[in-house]
Order: C-alpha cells, then sequence, then structure tokens
C-alpha cells in the first residue's frame, strides 16, 4: 500500500524529511478496524513529531498522521460497533502507526461515525481538534453545556486555528459563555467573528489592556492553544479569582506560583491520554465524535476546512507541515485521495 513516512527526524526543508514509501497491507486483529483512508489533515502534533521523534526499533519508517476520515473495509473479530463500509472519522493514537497510509488500523473505541453532510476531506478537518476543544471545556474545565443565564465568559487564546476554530464554535453554540477570541490578522480576526465569538481582540497587543478596551476586567476561563510562554503574564493578570486555565501547548517551563494568589486551578488536556493509556472511559471519544457528527448534521457547528491542499503524497505534505510551522494557518489543512 501507498505511504508517507521517514527514517530520520529533521527540518521540514530537508529532501528526505517526508518521502513517498510503500508499505505491507496491515490486517485487523482484536477490536481494530482496518480504514481505507479518503482524506486527512495536518496539526501541529504531526510537525512535532516530524521533528523529533524516530521510528520505533524494528520499524525502517515512521508514518505520521492522526486525523482522518474514510470507509470501514474489515474489522477485527472483537469489533462491535462497526461494518465494513461504514463511513468513518478518528484521531488514531499517537503510540501507532499513522494515518499517512492508504490503509490504517484504529481501535474502534476513538472512531465515530462520520457526519452525513460532509465530504471527506471536510470531516477529516475536524476530529483531533473537536475531541481536544470538547474535553478542554466540558472535561477539564467543568463548564456544563445548556444555555442558562451566565455573566460567566472564557477566553480563547489562538481561537483562528484549528482547536480555536472548532472551541469558538462549541462554547458559543453550546453554552451561555461569553465567548472572546484571540486573533492578530485582520483575516484571522473576520474567521474568529463568524465562528460565533462575540469579542475578537489581538493577542499581539498586551492581553489584559485587550480585554479592558472592549469592556473586561477579567474573565473566569482562560485557554490558552499556542505561545503559552510568551502569553503567561497577562494570562495571571487577566483570569478572574478563582478562574480556571487550561493549555495544550508545551511551553519550556510553567511556573504555577503566580496563580496561588487568586486561587487559579489550572488543566491540561492532550487528546491522545485515553487512548495511549486504554483508560476505561477510552470509548467516551467514540461518543464524542458521534455527538460532534449530530451537531454538524444539525446545522451547529460547521467544518474548519480552511484548504484543500491536493492529494495524498510526500510532496503535498511537506507543504502542509510548512504552512502549519511557519504559524499563518487559519483553520484546517486537509489532503484528500491518493496520486
Amino acid at each position: 500500500m501507498r505511504a508517507v513516512g521517514y527514517t530520520v527526524p529533521q527540518a521540514i526543508e530537508q529532501p528526505t524529511s517526508l518521502v513517498d514509501i510503500s508499505l505491507p497491507a496491515p490486517v485487523a486483529i482484536g477490536r481494530d478496524l482496518l480504514v481505507e483512508v479518503k482524506a486527512v489533515s495536518v496539526n501541529p502534533v504531526d510537525t512535532k513529531v516530524r521533528a523529533s521523534g524516530a521510528p520505533v526499533e524494528g520499524q525502517v519508517y515512521k508514518v505520521l498522521g492522526w486525523d482522518a476520515s474514510g470507509i470501514v473495509r474489515a474489522v477485527g473479530p472483537e469489533v462491535t460497533r462497526f461494518k465494513p463500509g461504514d463511513r468513518v472519522w478518528y484521531a488514531g493514537s499517537i503510540a501507532r502507526a499513522g494515518t499517512n497510509s492508504e490503509l490504517h488500523l484504529v481501535d474502534e473505541r476513538i472512531v465515530g461515525h462520520a457526519p452525513k453532510s460532509l465530504d471527506f476531506a471536510e470531516a477529516a478537518a475536524l476530529p483531533l481538534t473537536a475531541i481536544t476543544a470538547w474535553e478542554m471545556l466540558f472535561d477539564r474545565l467543568g463548564i456544563s453545556p445548556g444555555k442558562s443565564p451566565s455573566n460567566k465568559t472564557l477566553l480563547i487564546i489562538g481561537a483562528s486555528g484549528g482547536v480555536g476554530s472548532i472551541m469558538t464554535q462549541l462554547a458559543s453554540r453550546l453554552t451561555n459563555l461569553t465567548v472572546i477570541g484571540t486573533a492578530s490578522r485582520t483575516e484571522t480576526q473576520a474567521w474568529v467573528k463568524a465562528l460565533g465569538a462575540h469579542h475578537v481582540i489581538d493577542h499581539s497587543q498586551p492581553i489584559a489592556a485587550e480585554l479592558k478596551r472592549i469592556g473586561f476586567a477579567c474573565v473566569d476561563y482562560i485557554v490558552s492553544l499556542t505561545h503559552t510562554a510568551g502569553h503567561i503574564e497577562q494570562i495571571v493578570e487577566a483570569i478572574a479569582p478563582q478562574g480556571k486555565f487550561g493549555l495544550i501547548d508545551d511551553p519550556a517551563v510553567l511556573d504555577a506560583t503566580p496563580f496561588k494568589r487568586k486561587s487559579v486551578s489550572i488543566h491540561w488536556e492532550l487528546m491522545f491520554t485515553r487512548s495511549l493509556f486504554a483508560t476505561d472511559d477510552m470509548v467516551g471519544q467514540q461518543r464524542l465524535l458521534d455527538e460532534v457528527a449530530r451537531l454538524v448534521d444539525a446545522g451547529l457547528i460547521r467544518t474548519t476546512l480552511a484548504e484543500r491542499i491536493g492529494t495524498i503524497n510526500a510532496a503535498n505534505l511537506k507543504r502542509a507541515h510548512g504552512l502549519i510551522e511557519s504559524g499563518k494557518a487559519r483553520g484546517k489543512v486537509v489532503l484528500e485521495g491518493w496520486s
């Protein structure tokens, strides 16, 4: 089967950073689905692993890719929720081979039925970011879905990116929070506003001052999706006493001491945790994806696909990695079909 991988982690500009390869077709056993991959999207985790992660012992190539949509072609003997022919979407496991291959194995417990109203590319844009955003809002921060009157506020730092694009929609559509997104360019600010943010501020300026400019002395919840280290002092200043702070990126140092005075709680989110540790609630991601599919088909949530970059091959994946690493991407970059 066709796939894209690499043998040595290196900068994307290097000729062999990603290469077209041929691999044996995998076989579904246990609770695995064998999925014919129709479309994939690229996330920051792809670029981080490519730059630092080597193939595991016994393997020549490392295959990246987590977001995928496709068709189930075979199922393992322990599978109970899917059958061949089902259209599916999922974000995979960081501990297994990735989705940048024509055929891919994935545990059924982290797979959802794809929205009927989206094509494969539109669907592939959503799983990883939707899981991340949902788990952060409703599991980590403990925000309750519902439209009961509320004076609570949520600030999303980096709201124009992949996770921010779906988090903005989930928060504005499913809760009564006042949603404030950050974006630094005119086009990304317009994108965030169109996704449902009540206010958009510029994170290239001091965040606390930007909030005061639009009438907010502080906010109850802050989620930082990118460049947390550069924003941390402003986050400490802007968050309300007894507020909740969530983050998904990897600051080299995170000093929690400044939050003590305000009794602020800190919450990490990694959507791979359930699959990595095979937690008892691992199937929660399947239910989550099915619920998001229902919301999409009901017209409440829209795909965050921003650019179709071509078919799935090394050259196009290199372009996608470069765009993600530039920090200028908005929404999601998707590849579909095999050349």
